[in-house]
């Protein structure tokens, strides 16, 4: 039996993107969500880019025009004036601005420079008061972009050189693929969240997000991309039980698994547990993961919708709840897969299989604890987290 060849490598890479063209942009969300989640649709063609489920694809941001007009007027540069950048690049300082740094949120460093920049006056004594205090400045930070501070304290002499080297660089956002190669041939789907909010009365965006959802024409090739494999969040075998734990976007690998699966007709059990806040309005890929449980892909859907009740209820919760089925799958040899925040979901979802395994499988606190977090996770490796 003759070993299949692996694929050429791509000349695209991080340091070499690709300049991908979205071909579809749409809300999942529905109108009266307290949030904008979308799906996209990023045609690969032509970037020799080959994944697999579990992969993300990295996505190089750019600041919305306006926020650059804004700062090249106030400061009163001149647009088309040659910046030098790292490696011996040069670009317009209009380009530079645009596609090599991030403008969504001021740095101190900037600040200390601004009010040294500032002629002698109440605005000079009040910005070094904030200075004097370095919770005072963390807090000044937190909330403002560069415009924010160029407006409350104007009156700054800046060169479009010094102005450029206070900047922090623009890195690359991970997606999560939500999209088997198989299912959809030189496309990556991708479910965004996208992070827009007020401060200082002024509507803002995420860096990444906002560039997504409302600074890309369809069908442009202006989408830098590069495919980040995974290294521990691989689709189990095809016979074996699978349990999917993802609220919110972390919804995005499990659809690209369960794709898959389907392709391959593959024959484990699926259960899929999601959560968002109401089900009129936050049920992302309502209609897909439906029709799925119909034909049997999806051997169980639990879903968790917080807002739906008085008594919030998360996926943590509905585990606790369904703990002695899920028990079973696991003695059965499900694999168990988390993907979303790492800040409160995923520590919660540990915390509810522990409870499980002390609950169902007798175990003391401490037995259980070493169940789910070593022999679970580390000596099977069946317990898979994408957390970020």
């Amino acid at each position: 039996m003759s070993t299949p060849t692996p694929p050429a490598a791509s000349a695209y890479s991080r340091t070499n993107p690709f300049p991908a063209k979205m071909t579809e942009n749409y809300p999942l969300t529905k109108p009266g969500s307290n949030k904008e989640t979308r799906h996209m649709v990023i045609n690969i063609d032509g970037s020799g880019y080959t994944y697999t489920v579990g992969d993300s694809l990295a996505v190089y941001p750019r600041n919305r025009p306006e926020i650059v007009d804004q700062i090249i007027e106030i400061l009163g540069f001149d647009a088309n004036e040659i910046i030098p950048l790292q490696g011996g690049a040069q670009k317009t300082l209009k380009a530079a601005l645009t596609e090599n740094f991030a403008l969504n949120r001021v740095n101190k460093k900037f600040v200390r420079l601004h009010v040294e920049k500032l002629p002698d006056g109440d605005f000079k004594d009040k910005l070094s008061i904030i200075l004097a205090d370095e919770t005072e400045l963390e807090n000044f930070v937190y909330s403002r972009d560069y415009i924010d501070v160029l407006i409350e304290f104007p009156g700054g002499k800046w060169t479009a050189a010094d102005f450029v080297a206070t900047l922090m660089r623009s890195n690359p956002r991970l997606y999560s693929i939500a999209s088997s190669p198989d299912a959809h041939p030189g496309e990556v789907h991708l479910t965004v969240a996208v992070v827009q909010y007020t401060t200082h009365n002024r509507k803002k965006y995420g860096l990444a997000s906002g560039f997504l959802a409302n600074n890309v024409t369809l069908g442009e090739n202006n989408v830098l991309t590069y495919i980040t494999p995974t290294k521990h969040f691989h689709l189990p075998p095809g016979d074996t039980p699978l349990i999917m734990v993802g609220p919110g976007t972390g919804i995005a690998p499990f659809r690209a698994f369960l794709e898959q699966r389907e392709f391959n007709g593959d024959k484990g059990k699926n259960w899929l547990f999601f959560g968002d806040q109401r089900r009129s309005t936050d049920f992302l890929y309502e209609e897909q993961f439906e029709n799925w449980l119909k034909t049997g892909l999806l051997t169980k859907l639990t879903t968790a919708f917080s807002r739906d009740q008085a008594e919030k209820i998360y996926v943590q919760h509905r585990m606790i709840q369904e703990g002695a089925e899920l028990w079973q799958w696991l003695q059965e040899g499900a694999y168990f897969c988390v993907c979303g925040d790492a800040k409160h979901m995923a520590k919660d979802v540990n915390k509810a299989l522990i409870e499980i395994a002390r609950a169902h499988g007798g175990y003391s606190e401490e037995e259980a604890t070493k169940y789910i977090e070593v022999t679970l996770a580390k000596t099977e490796k069946r317990y898979l987290k994408d957390v970020y």
